[in-house]
């Protein structure tokens, strides 16, 4: 009960900062520049100037940025047929998201299938942590963008060298978690397993596996959100499709509501993968 209630309190204070933030955002959209300030320090004949361009000096201007009601009116029409296709450079914000998400998805798989294995072996391993501690510091920080002109001078394709950047920052935040959880198992279990003489590999899925598994999905969920991070900023720069590649095209097109409204969907499909993962997350981790 006092959990609901909590949670209800919260939706009611969200909901009136989102309404707080409409408010400013509809009174600075709105909010008049005028130009009789400019048309004072102006000489008769600069204003004249001014008004055979089709300009008035001392006219109320807006500041040019669209209120919400105009991004609704973008979001419900973009929404209303999301999947069409009128060529390369006009496709449905649906078909967008799915070129995207498919790159996240494959390179965060990618790298999965790195991470884990070699996240046991490091962790299991104090040797192994030792050998590959350096090379892992050491790339770590590297921006995944900065191997972008690699990947296109060598790949010899954009698409996968867009997946490649995803792989390659996706990894590091899942290997250094996987490493971690498995270090950390009591050792009472493991000699427990020793004990009985289970094997290696049924140690590694029966013990060592459950009790790192939420420090697994921590080190998963944190690569998911930056590689939805990273593949928008990707596809700005190899351009083809992808949600990225349409809000470049749309400043391009000088559309500011279409690229207000990819950003509110770039953060909205960012929260669900950040959500699927946390109740992946808490369905996996033992609560006494």
């Amino acid at each position: 009960m006092k959990t609901t209630s909590l949670n209800a309190r919260a939706a009611l204070v969200s909901l009136f900062m989102f309404l707080v933030f409409l408010g400013v955002w509809q009174l600075a959209a709105t909010a008049p520049s005028v130009g009789g300030a400019a048309k004072a320090g102006m000489t008769a004949d600069e204003i004249e100037y001014q008004k055979m361009m089709g300009k008035d000096p001392g006219a109320v201007k807006s500041t040019g940025f669209p209120p919400p009601l105009e991004v609704g009116k973008a979001i419900v029409g973009h929404l209303a047929d999301p999947f069409y296709d009128k060529g390369p450079n006009d496709k449905g914000i649906g078909i967008q998201l799915a070129h995207s998400l498919g790159r996240v998805g494959l390179g965060f798989f990618l790298a999965v299938i790195v991470a884990l294995p070699l996240g046991f072996m490091i962790g299991m391993s104090p040797l192994m942590r030792k050998a590959f501690d350096p090379f892992i510091q050491v790339l770590k920080p590297i921006s995944p963008l900065a191997w972008m002109p690699l990947a296109l001078y060598t790949l010899k394709d954009s698409d996968v060298s867009g997946i490649f950047v995803i792989f390659i920052c996706s990894v590091w935040p899942m290997l250094i978690n996987t490493a971690f959880g498995v270090s950390a198992v009591k050792r009472e279990w493991l000699n427990v397993a020793s004990t009985l003489e289970v094997t290696p590999l049924r140690k590694a899925f029966l013990v060592i596996l459950p009790a790192a598994a939420p420090t697994i999905l921590t080190g998963m969920r944190i690569s998911m959100g930056i590689a939805w991070l990273v593949i928008v900023a990707a596809e700005m720069l190899v351009g083809g499709t992808g949600v990225g590649y349409f809000v470049w095209n749309e400043w391009n097109n000088l559309s500011l509501v279409n690229v207000i409204f990819a950003v509110l969907v770039i953060g909205v499909v960012g929260m669900l993968l950040d959500l699927a993962f946390a109740q992946v997350q808490k369905a996996v981790t033992y609560v006494e």
